[in-house]
């Protein structure tokens, strides 16, 4: 209880805050350029001086806050990664040097770009399919709320719901993994999957793809919906078949959309960390670039200057696709 009302207070002290700041601000710049009471180009020149210094003043708290917890972060990380394992010593290069020759690096970089083959694709590719259907069915909407709920739950949850499913008990017990129970009931043999070199990494790409397909879902979904019914009735009179209207009309109209989502999905994939920590702790030849870095930095590696070297590494990859995300909305919005 006591933590619920000191939520309620400091939600009810930041609004009260914010609002002083910008009447305060507002109060202060219309005494220092006064349009009130003068006459002609005087007039003019503070009201003019005063609109456009408004804006930034609203702006900011936010540009403060994106200095602080945005660009700060990013120098020091880049200056951390200079130094040696305290991050006391300078070492110049030597971090970059060592990632270069570390096998368990090249193994991050290797799975990561098989997650970044295999998620943002089948991830986009079910949204669309599922998009598509379900608006053709009267229990759409149903399904789509189905669909979507895993976006509800945090990716270490998720893993944990996973990790029931690919739970392994040794041949001849009980399984209470849904997927050694099918295998068994067919006849099989039960596996510890998330053990298995290599596959694994696609049993832990599952968990990903499953919670952003409902994302995928409900944005390609209002794309479609946004397609002109005149274009789909035009091909329907040429005598194109359901699949021609498809991929031949509607996704080409759309592609744009499944563009920005991709991408939004492949930046995701770079920074993948929870879902691996929770299932195997990158074990098994299924170590990623950020569970690397967090235990560099975090646990038994210790060293702060590899540790940041990697999280370099992960931004480097991160912001070509995150400007060209940006950019390709923007033009898919008309540039406004």
């Amino acid at each position: 209880m006591e933590q619920f009302i000191a939520a309620i207070l400091t939600m009810v002290a930041g609004v009260l805050v914010c609002a002083a700041y910008f009447w305060s601000t507002n109060l202060v710049l219309d005494w220092i350029f006064p349009s009130k009471g003068k006459f002609g180009a005087v007039a003019s020149r503070n009201l003019r001086i005063a609109n456009s210094i408004r804006p930034w003043l609203f702006l900011a708290p936010a540009l403060l806050a994106l200095t602080l917890y945005l660009v700060y972060p990013v120098v020091q990380s880049v200056w951390l990664s200079l130094h040696g394992r305290g991050g006391q010593n300078f070492v110049g290069l030597s971090n970059y040097s060592w990632m270069i020759n570390d096998g368990e690096f090249r193994q991050s970089i290797f799975n990561n770009f098989l997650w970044l083959l295999v998620v943002p694709a089948l991830s986009t590719f079910f949204g669309l399919i599922i998009a598509a259907l379900t608006d053709r069915i009267w229990w759409g909407n149903i399904a789509k709320t189905l669909i979507f709920m895993p976006m509800a739950i945090s990716f270490v949850g998720a893993a944990v719901i996973w990790k029931f499913i690919y739970d392994y008990r040794a041949a001849g017990s009980e399984q209470i993994g849904l997927l050694n129970a099918i295998v068994v009931a067919l006849g099989g043999e039960p596996q510890a999957w998330i053990t298995l070199p290599f596959w694994n990494n696609f049993f832990l790409m599952v968990i990903l793809i499953w919670i952003q397909t409902g994302f995928a879902m409900v944005i390609l979904s209002a794309a479609l919906r946004g397609i002109p019914e005149e274009t789909i009735e035009a091909a329907v009179i040429d005598g194109a078949n359901g699949w021609q209207i498809f991929f031949k009309i509607m996704v080409p109209q759309i592609w744009g959309t499944i563009a920005v989502v991709w991408t939004t999905i492949t930046i995701l994939v770079l920074k993948v960390f929870d879902i691996v920590l929770a299932m195997t702790n990158g074990q098994w030849q299924s170590q990623v670039l950020a569970n690397l870095m967090f235990d560099w930095m975090f646990r038994g590696g210790g060293d702060f200057g590899r540790g940041a070297a990697i999280a370099v590494v992960i931004m480097i990859l991160v912001v070509p696709i995150m400007i060209w995300n940006i950019r390709n909305a923007t033009r898919e919005s008309g540039g406004h």
